[in-house]
């Protein structure tokens, strides 16, 4: 047989020899991940998201001009005060003080700066983490529906994804399904509370359960399982709920934080990756994330974000707007005749598809102008995903849309 051509994601030259690393190979033919970009270039979503009366409701994207406030935070932070100000950075004192008291006010362990290192957002944060606290060919255990992004990033850092499925309806974990999936070489549990896509949070019982489960696994084969605590969203709480980490429970966790998320800002990379305070071993753990940070390509935020940290702190994302949005298009689905995972944070919606194959449904949503990410990405078909950083007006436009597409999948009332 012939040489296979080159072309694009072939991983071959035109010489047909392998022009990329198998690592690189892994991550592209990750299933959410390949799904996402196919997503987009099957529905044009690039060129679609900016056609006039196109309803964009996929991405954690602002869709109005960002606050005076943050921008003046960002101005004021762009002013140098000395020599310094613009030099290289690692994780300034100033960020990590604002961030160590903000933490604090949500899960109270006591935090200080020395327990946190700032990092490029939340995905620095989970890349160090799984760098750090795992080593190549070890699992880690995350459940689906999943932020679609676990699998390349564990991938890439030579890891094995581990994948269990989330008890439905209610979405909550399964730690039936956790304990039977831990094996002597699982170093990682993943955990993301408020949940991405489903808005789910883990109640106090079923995170002390999960501590058990985890100390008792941990003994069992003589090693430390930590959990990765996902959580750019714990400020994100509807009314009537309440946010735990698991960090509250179990010592062995790192937390992992955005504020992309809080300030609807995720184009200016910010976050943090948070070790508990007393923890065995602690500086020999945080020394390694600092030279992680180092050798994955200095995944610490810029200085203009670090110097302007203190005055973000100050600000977030207008909940109760978030949450009226919430509760106006959860009873317009609802009342158009879909199934609705209601929120407890996040600012998403989880939505059944009313036809089985969600990725043609949401190609006829795309047809209508309406954008939604398809629950394939998220490795659960059957559903879709709604952003409710959409404004008001997009998502009341939105629901006649949803409600004729359902008819015609459905066949039942006007398409």
């Amino acid at each position: 047989m012939g040489e296979q051509p080159a072309g694009p994601g072939s991983g071959r030259d035109g010489h047909g020899l392998t022009a990329t690393s198998t690592r690189a190979a892994r991550v592209q033919a990750a299933v959410p991940f390949r799904k996402m970009f196919d997503f987009r270039m099957r529905s044009g979503y690039a060129e679609r998201r900016l056609e006039p009366g196109v309803l964009d409701l996929t991405f954690g994207d602002p869709h109005e001009v960002q606050t005076a406030e943050y921008v003046e935070a960002l101005r004021e932070a762009a002013v140098p005060r000395d020599e310094l100000w613009f030099a290289y950075k690692q994780s300034e004192v100033g960020a990590q003080e604002a961030a160590a008291a903000s933490l604090e006010r949500v899960v109270p362990l006591g935090w200080t700066a020395g327990d946190l290192r700032m990092t490029t957002g939340g995905f620095g944060a989970i890349t160090v983490a799984m760098k750090v606290l795992a080593d190549p060919g070890e699992e880690v255990v995350y459940t689906l529906p999943p932020w679609f992004l676990y699998e390349p990033l564990a991938l890439e850092a030579g890891l094995v994804p581990v994948k269990v499925k989330a008890r439905e309806p209610s979405f909550d974990l399964d730690l039936d399904a956790i304990a039977s999936a831990i094996t002597e070489r699982t170093r990682i549990v993943i955990v993301n509370s408020p949940n991405n896509p489903t808005g789910r949070i883990y109640s106090p019982d079923t995170l002390r359960a999960l501590a058990r489960l985890l100390d008792d696994a941990s003994a069992r084969h003589g090693r430390r399982i930590w959990i990765v605590s996902d959580e750019p969203y714990n400020r994100i709480v509807f009314s009537g709920n309440e946010f735990h980490s698991p960090a509250e429970f179990y010592e062995q966790t790192a937390i992992c934080y955005s504020y992309g998320k809080t300030l609807l800002a995720p184009g200016q990379r910010l976050g943090y990756l948070a070790v508990p305070p007393g923890i065995a071993g602690r500086e020999e753990l945080l020394e390694a994330v600092d030279m992680m940070q180092i050798a994955a390509g200095w995944l610490f935020p810029n200085a203009v974000m670090q110097h302007a940290t203190p005055r973000l702190e100050q600000l977030s994302h207008d909940i109760a707007g978030l949450e009226a949005k919430r509760d106006r298009t959860v009873a317009g689905l609802r009342d158009a005749g879909y199934e609705v995972a209601t929120p407890e944070g996040t600012f998403y919606l989880w939505v059944r598809s009313p036809a089985p194959d969600d990725e043609s449904f949401v190609g006829d949503l795309a047809d209508r102008g309406v954008l939604v990410m398809p629950g394939a990405i998220f490795e659960t078909p059957g559903w879709f995903r709604i952003c409710l950083t959409a404004t008001a007006d997009s998502l009341e436009a939105a629901l006649p849309h949803l409600r004729a597409a359902r008819a015609a999948a459905t066949g039942i009332g006007p398409a």
